[in-house]
């Protein structure tokens, strides 16, 4: 049985040693959740992944819970959403998500998706995501939080193109898209024209631009943006303009371009916010008749006249030469040192060169195909600019099976030289060579003719640089009709002639854009033939709105105390502009929060959960407009740097200006008027109860609620000892055992006032004991903050009790006969306690010896021991509670010795039971104990020698009798049976062990 039981013991160690280590072993639980904040904009959707690892069982499927805390009362969670209830989520979120607007989706056994279909104001806070555990232990994360920032929807796009646009096969297409955001966070622009055709269902991208700038063609366009018939060029800081050479009967359809907002998350991956579409421009390619293929040519030219005046009409005719000519096709052009002035295409399209194109809308420039072998090219007016050699070049196409042409090698002609010389001609303009005007003020431009023989017209031209070639922004014939360009015809420009030798250009609400060279270029007519052109320009710079247009942010009062007013003002100066301004507040080193937004329109969008804490207050003056925003109730949701920023709403996009300096507005607690009042010291025995008290005499508000930390110093370091938080919950600190906890106590009264309470207190209570005190207060928002703790400190000294034990300590002298009782008493004079019990233990030592044996002993449970051996001869009394004895009968001369008592004296302790707490020795007896049988008395050494005889001879007499009686006794006692024993103690003496306590 033994052996079994030494068997299993053995196993159930194992087990738990095997138990332990497996534990060890076990993987911690993590729970990740997307790194936040999250900006994204309202409308649109919003997902957030979530995942947990560490579990035993890895492929185990976990249930996730998601919640979420409002800005307006971030300690209050809601319930959205669960895996495992349906009904999990809160009333305001209940609906949505049995509606599938809000879903929780399960991607892996651990891993979750948590999306919002069309985000609200509203859903702005801290979402918590959380997974219920599945396993008996708990080890590690089981929650994780991101924030969320919803934001506005600013991005704009739009596209000033007409609704249908109509072109030849062959013919260049230019469209331009306007794409810009006023959001104050940092973001990306991408932008990609698409191509929806009739009878397909999605679009198909042209080319794009992404938001690190990189190009791309769409599928199908790559070999055409390779060869640069389809570009993508951004002008200036919003307009995207797409260029198709060369048009194909498969670019018909509806035409549009798609913005998308881009910001980078906490994770560094970038993240779409949101999109928008411009309107779509519906785009006809009419096809072109195509004429059989072709392969080599011989070109001529020649003009007509090759000697002429400024004024009057060259023609340059191209003739080409092959066989099967009718079969075959060509592409022709004109060129002029290096530089085409146009270009017939194989079917029969007319290209002009850039520098050539201003001059062919206005008429002076015509070609065309006037023949099967004959190409005419017609210059009226001419200009002492067109003087030099020009050249005719041709090229054979071949058609494809598909119809598209392959360009062979070139073939030019001889060159032929063109005299042009002036004619006499008085026509001159004057300009002011350079103007200087504002953003979105008006552009007016003069141009002063002198020398006017005939009607004039005049045409305004633009060009962005002096390396770019002069494009048409309006013109003014001979009979008053102005006609403005194409790009122009949105904005507000007119050409008007105010008198007879003067023309005017007016351009509205100019942009950085406008800047540029503009051309005055008049032409005087006679009999609606042009005779003589004359062209002046001016430079015309744009200063940006930035330049003149600034965000200056102050305040007066920008460092408060809780609960205090703040009055931050945004001054715009500059001319009245329509303004987007944007108040911002960073409240750390990263995150940039909207507090609101205020559009040009007049419309203000508030961030969630901050309306109820800023006034909003906007003061128009003559040369500035003052923004005022009003902090009521100042806490520290409210602290931090304040900015304002401000874009300006120009030809349907954003432009944002400088943004304002930073300005922080720091809100201080109040100053504490917290005292304390406490003993310095305290001093307690050993079992008896302290109470220290610490009381509150003085407080910063009537509502304050207090946070109480009692700490303990028995050595260098503090340690806490006992705490209650703001709402009375009391934690003791980690030193203190569990045992102690139990004697522990604290409480509140009126006033108020904390008490510490230690029960039966014990030397290791000692120390110096702190009374720490945080005093808490609410701000305007209802949220807690504390104050600077104030402490006092009592020395507590816990003492034993006094020793007050004491023994009669006569020293005796006793003589004894042979067969003698003789009694050693032991009397206590005094006590330490009403509650003491003794333990006496009388001591033996031979004459002439050093060593003391004990040979009786009474404890304090009334248990007695002998440890002489003597058994029958020895009788304890204990008549009363300070007086014991011990009589020794039968003495014999063995028995002689030096007698003394020891007294222990003991007090009962709740904490530690019986505490010995004094020890006295009695004074000495010494004992006689004659063979002879004489016997003297009891002596002190003061008495003198009559009284020592007097006693002496009567004790001899006693003696003599009780020998006598003795004698009597026994001989009547021969022979008779003997009588049982008393038990009494003083006739029978005991010999009891001690108890265990003992």
């Amino acid at each position: 049985m033994s052996c079994s039981l030494q068997s299993c013991s053995w196993r159930a160690n194992l087990l738990l040693c095997l138990g332990l280590f497996l534990h060890c072993g076990e993987a911690k639980v993590h729970t990740e959740v997307q790194a936040g904040p999250l900006y994204r904009v309202v409308g649109t959707p919003l997902s957030i992944s979530c995942n947990v690892s560490g579990f035993i069982n890895p492929n185990a499927k976990q249930e996730f819970e998601f919640r979420v805390k409002k800005p307006a009362n971030p300690t209050f969670e809601i319930n959205i959403i669960s895996t495992s209830d349906k009904d999990f989520g809160y009333a305001v979120y209940l609906d949505r998500v049995r509606t599938k607007e809000i879903t929780l989706t399960h991607v892996s056994p651990t891993a979750v998706v948590f999306e919002i279909q069309r985000l609200q104001k509203n859903d702005e806070g801290e979402f918590d995501c959380s997974v219920k555990n599945s396993e008996n232990v708990y080890l590690g994360t089981y929650s994780a939080q991101t924030v969320v920032k919803v934001i506005d929807n600013s991005l704009s796009v739009s596209s000033p193109a007409s609704t249908s646009l109509s072109y030849d096969e062959g013919d260049a297409l230019t469209l331009t898209c306007q794409a810009s955001s006023n959001t104050v966070q940092h973001t990306h622009l991408s932008v990609a024209w698409y191509l929806r055709k009739d009878g397909e269902g999605d679009p198909r991208p042209i080319i794009s631009l992404d938001r690190d700038f990189t190009l791309s063609p769409g599928p199908g366009f790559e070999g055409r943006y390779q060869a640069g018939l389809v570009r993508l060029d951004k002008i200036g800081d919003a307009t995207y303009r797409l260029k198709m050479d060369k048009l194909e009967v498969s670019d018909q359809g509806q035409i549009y371009c798609q913005a998308q907002e881009w910001i980078q998350d906490p994770d560094r991956s970038w993240y779409a916010i949101t999109q928008a579409d411009a309107a779509e421009t519906t785009l006809i390619v009419r096809a072109r008749e195509v004429l059989p293929d072709t392969s080599s040519v011989a070109v001529r030219i020649s003009a007509q006249p090759a000697t002429l005046q400024e004024g009057q009409e060259l023609s340059l005719s191209c003739n080409i030469d092959t066989e099967k000519l009718e079969e075959r096709f060509f592409s022709v052009a004109w060129r002029k040192g290096g530089v085409e002035l146009a270009r017939i295409g194989p079917t029969g399209i007319l290209s002009l060169g850039p520098e050539y194109s201003v001059r062919g809308k206005e008429g002076e420039l015509r070609a065309a195909r006037v023949g099967s072998k004959d190409y005419r090219l017609v210059l009226q007016p001419v200009r002492t600019e067109d003087h030099g050699e020009y050249v005719c070049r041709a090229w054979p196409q071949d058609r494809g099976q598909d119809g598209a042409f392959t360009q062979g090698a070139a073939q030019d002609s001889s060159s032929q030289l063109v005299s042009i010389s002036a004619a006499e001609s008085g026509l001159s303009l004057e300009m002011q060579n350079s103007v200087t005007v504002k953003e979105r003020d008006k552009l007016v431009l003069t141009c002063k003719v002198h020398g006017v023989n005939g009607q004039l017209s005049v045409t305004w031209q633009h060009k962005a640089t002096s390396a770019a070639i002069f494009t048409n922004v309006i013109s003014l014939s001979q009979e008053g009709v102005m006609e403005t360009a194409g790009e122009f015809s949105r904005r507000r420009v007119r050409a008007t002639r105010p008198a007879t030798d003067t023309f005017t250009l007016e351009l509205d609400e100019v942009t950085p854009s406008d800047a540029g060279v503009y051309q005055c270029a008049v032409s005087e007519w006679k009999t609606n033939s042009k005779t003589n052109s004359r062209s002046q320009t001016a430079t015309v710079t744009v200063e940006p709105v930035e330049s003149y247009v600034k965000v200056n942010l102050i305040s007066r009062n920008s460092i408060v105390t809780v609960g205090d007013d703040v009055a931050l003002m945004c001054r715009v100066k500059g001319p009245h502009v329509p303004i987007t301004l944007t108040w911002s507040l960073q409240r750390d080193a990263t995150n940039l929060d909207n507090i609101l937004t205020l559009n040009y329109d007049g419309a203000v969008s508030w961030s969630a959960g901050v309306e109820q804490s800023y006034q909003l207050k906007v003061e128009n003056m003559p040369s500035e407009v003052r923004h005022h925003l009003l902090i009521h109730g100042a806490s520290q949701r409210e602290a931090g740097s304040y900015q304002c920023s401000a874009s300006v709403f120009i030809e349907d996009a954003y432009k944002r200006l400088p943004a304002s300096n930073q300005l922080a507005v720091k809100v201080n607690k109040p100053v504490s008027k917290l005292d304390l009042s406490s003993a310095p010291a305290l001093t307690s025995n050993i079992d008896t109860d302290i109470e220290i008290n610490c009381s509150v005499i003085s407080k910063t508000t009537a509502s304050s609620h207090y946070a109480v930390t009692w700490l303990l110093q028995q050595q260098a370091e503090k340690q806490i000892f006992i705490r209650s938080d703001r709402n009375a919950l009391l934690t003791f600190g980690p030193q203190v055992e569990l045992s102690h906890r139990q004697r522990i106590s604290m409480k509140r009264t009126k006033g108020p006032s904390f008490e510490l309470s230690i029960r039966q207190a014990q030397i290791s209570d000692g120390g110096s004991y702190t009374c720490e005190v945080v005093e808490w207060l609410q701000d305007p928002h209802g949220d807690w903050y504390e104050l600077s703790p104030v402490s006092r400190t009592t020395n507590v000294t816990v003492l034993e009790p006094e020793n007050n034990l004491s023994i009669e300590k006569k020293e005796l002298e006793l003589n004894r006969s042979l067969s003698q009782d003789f009694t050693i008493p032991c009397h206590i004079t005094s006590r330490s306690s009403n509650d003491s019990e003794f333990q006496v233990t009388w001591f033996w030592q031979k004459v002439a010896e050093t060593k003391q044996l004990p040979i009786f002993i009474a404890y304090r449970d009334a248990t007695l021991h002998d440890s002489s051996g003597m058994g029958d001869r020895l009788r304890f009394r204990h008549p009363m509670p300070n007086q014991f004895s011990l009589t020794v009968s039968k003495s014999g001369p063995e028995d002689s010795g030096l007698y003394f008592c020891e007294v222990e004296e003991w007090i009962p302790s709740l904490s530690h039971g019986w505490r010995r707490v004094a020890v006295e020795k009695s004074g000495n007896l010494t004992v006689y104990v004659n063979a002879e049988g004489d016997a003297r008395a009891v002596t002190e050494p003061a008495c003198n020698s009559g009284i020592y005889i007097a006693i002496l001879v009567a004790f001899a007499l006693c003696a003599l009798v009780v020998i006598v009686v003795l004698l009597l006794k026994m001989c009547r006692s021969n022979g008779a049976k003997k009588t049982e024993k008393s038990l009494w103690t003083e006739q029978v003496a005991l010999n009891s062990k001690p108890g265990a306590e003992d």
